[in-house]
C-alpha cells in the first residue's frame, strides 16, 4: 500500500515546487489527508502548546473524566459501546469572535499561547486553501471567499485528550466520521498514536510525527470541488496506555456562507453539478444529528430540499 503522504512545505520555495504541488494534489484526490512538516510554526512554540495542554488536562480535566467513567461503569463494560467516545474535550472558538477569555480554568499564559497558535494556524489554513486553488485551477482566494459569508469564516479548536482505556476493543476514542467543515489542521501527540483513516476499505494509521501538522479535508471542500476532492472517514482508536493529546482546528465556512460546486470546475470537467447548494449553518444542524453515519445521505437530503423548494433562487437573491 502507498505510504501516508508527508509534505515538506519548504520545498514549495524552489525547484521542488512542482513535485510538491503534485504530491498535495495526489493527497487531496486519493487520501483526503496529508501531513505537513516545515510548515512555519516554530517547534519550540509547538512544544509550549503541548506542555500547557497536557498540564491543563492533568490539573483540570483528568479527575472529571475519571468520575464520568466511574459513574457510567465503563471499566466493566462487556459489550461494544456505540453511543459515546473515550475522550475528554473542550472547544475554543477563534473566529468570528473568540471565546478564549470566557473558558474557565485556563491559565493566562495558556490563553495567550492558544490565541497566538490560532493566529498562526489561521494563516496556514488560508495558505493551504490557496495551494488547493492553484492545483484545482481556481483563481487565488476563491476558497477563502467561498467560505467567507458575511462575517468571515468559523474557526475553532477542539482540544482533546484520549486517556488510557481498559477496553479499547469495545470503546472507540472517537467513532468513525467525516468532518462536516472546510479544512482541518491537527497537532497531535507524537508518542501515543490512535488516529486512523479509511482508504480503499482498510483502516490506515496516521503516523505520529514530532512537530507535524496533519491536514484533512471536510465535506464542504468535497462539495465545492464537485467531488474531485473527498472528505474521508476517520476514527480514533483508544489505547491501553498513555494519554493522547489532539488539537484539531477547524477552518470552516461562515454560518451564512452559501456552499455549492465551483462553476469553473463544473465547466472545466464538462460534468454536471453532483452536489447541492445550501447554507453552511443548515448543513451543520443536520450533521450534528447524523455525524457518525455515512455522508452521502446528508448530501442527498440537501439535494432533495433544493429540488423541492428550488432553494437556489432564494440563496442567491
Amino acid at each position: 500500500m502507498a505510504t501516508f503522504p508527508v509534505i515538506n512545505m519548504e520545498n514549495l520555495n524552489g525547484e521542488g515546487r512542482a513535485a510538491t504541488m503534485e504530491m498535495i494534489k495526489d493527497a487531496c484526490e486519493n487520501w483526503g489527508f496529508f501531513e505537513l512538516v516545515n510548515h512555519g510554526i516554530a517547534p519550540e512554540f509547538m512544544d509550549s502548546v503541548e506542555r500547557m495542554t497536557k498540564e491543563h488536562y492533568r490539573k483540570c480535566m483528568e479527575q472529571r473524566f475519571k468520575e464520568m467513567v466511574a459513574k457510567k461503569g465503563l471499566e466493566a463494560v462487556q459489550s461494544e459501546i456505540n453511543d459515546l467516545d473515550w475522550e475528554s474535550t473542550f472547544f475554543l472558538r477563534h473566529l468570528p469572535v473568540s471565546n478564549i477569555s470566557e473558558i474557565p480554568d485556563l491559565e493566562e499564559e495558556y490563553r495567550r499561547i492558544m490565541k497566538e497558535f490560532a493566529a498562526q494556524l489561521e494563516k496556514l489554513a488560508e495558505q493551504l486553501l490557496d495551494l488547493l486553488c492553484e492545483n484545482l485551477g481556481l483563481e487565488k482566494g476563491y476558497l477563502k471567499k467561498a467560505f467567507y459569508g458575511s462575517k468571515g469564516p468559523n474557526f475553532g479548536t477542539k482540544v482533546s485528550n484520549y486517556p488510557p482505556c481498559p477496553k479499547p476493543e469495545l470503546i472507540k476514542g472517537l467513532r468513525a466520521h467525516t468532518d462536516a467543515g472546510g479544512i482541518i489542521l491537527l497537532f497531535q501527540d507524537d508518542k501515543v498514536s490512535g488516529l486512523q483513516l479509511l482508504k480503499d476499505g482498510q483502516w490506515v494509521d496516521v503516523p505520529p510525527m514530532r512537530h507535524s501538522i496533519v491536514v484533512n479535508l471536510g465535506d464542504q471542500l468535497e462539495v465545492i470541488t464537485n467531488g474531485k476532492y473527498k472528505s474521508v472517514m476517520h476514527r480514533v482508536i483508544a489505547q491501553t496506555d498513555g494519554t493522547r493529546m489532539s488539537l484539531a482546528s477547524f477552518y470552516n465556512p461562515g454560518s451564512d456562507a452559501v456552499i455549492y460546486p465551483a462553476p469553473a470546475l463544473v465547466e472545466k470537467e464538462e460534468t454536471k453539478e453532483l452536489y447541492p447548494k445550501f447554507v453552511f449553518e443548515d448543513y451543520m444542524k443536520h450533521y450534528l444529528g447524523v455525524k457518525f453515519q455515512a455522508k452521502e445521505p446528508r448530501f442527498e437530503a440537501f439535494k432533495n430540499m433544493e429540488n423541492n423548494a428550488n432553494l437556489g433562487q432564494i440563496a442567491t437573491a
